[in-house]
C-alpha cells in the first residue's frame, strides 16, 4: 500500500513552504485530473479548450488562447490533436483568411456532460475533508495568490 503522508519539504524550501505546498498540491491535482481525462480520451488542457467552446462556440484561436491562458504552441498543438480526433473543426474566418475559427463537432459537444461530471468528481475528491467555509477561504486565497503572481509577471520584463 502506498504511503499517503505528505513528505516534509526539503531544507532549501523551508523559507518557501507555501510555494512548495502549492507545487505539491498542483502536481497531485494535475496527475489525478490527467488520469480522469485519459478515461475520456483527452489530454490535460484539452478540456479547458472544450469548456470555453461549450460556453461560446465559433471562437478564434486567439480568443481561446487568451481565455485559457496557455501559450500559442500548446493551444495550436491541442487544437490540431482535437481536430484529428474529430472533436472540432478549424476554418479561416470570412473577414481574414489568416484567422482560424474553431467549431465544435457533434462529438466535441457530446463531451460537455462527461467533462462536467469529471470536474464535479475531482472537486468532491479534492474537498472531501474540508468544510464549505474552508473551501471558500481556500478559493479566495488561491485567487489572491494567482492575481499577485500575474501582476508581478506583467510588471517584470521577461529575461
Amino acid at each position: 500500500m502506498p504511503d499517503t503522508t505528505t513528505p516534509e519539504p526539503p531544507d532549501t524550501a523551508h523559507e518557501g513552504r507555501l510555494s512548495y505546498a502549492i507545487f505539491q498540491l498542483a502536481r497531485a491535482h494535475r496527475a489525478h485530473a490527467a488520469a480522469m481525462l485519459r478515461a475520456l480520451n483527452l489530454h490535460p488542457g484539452q478540456e479547458l479548450l472544450l469548456m470555453q467552446l461549450f460556453e461560446r462556440d465559433h471562437q478564434t484561436q486567439a480568443e481561446l488562447l487568451e481565455r485559457v491562458g496557455l501559450d500559442h504552441s500548446t493551444v495550436s498543438k491541442s487544437l490540431r490533436r482535437m481536430q484529428e480526433a474529430g472533436l472540432l473543426t478549424r476554418e479561416p474566418a470570412p473577414h481574414d483568411r489568416r484567422v482560424m475559427v474553431v467549431h465544435l463537432t457533434d462529438a466535441g459537444r457530446s463531451l460537455r456532460e462527461p467533462i462536467a461530471d469529471m470536474w464535479r468528481t475531482l472537486e468532491q475528491l479534492s474537498v472531501r475533508d474540508l468544510t464549505s467555509d474552508q473551501v471558500e477561504l481556500f478559493t479566495t486565497w488561491a485567487r489572491t495568490i494567482e492575481r499577485s503572481l500575474r501582476e508581478h509577471s506583467r510588471q517584470t520584463p521577461a529575461e
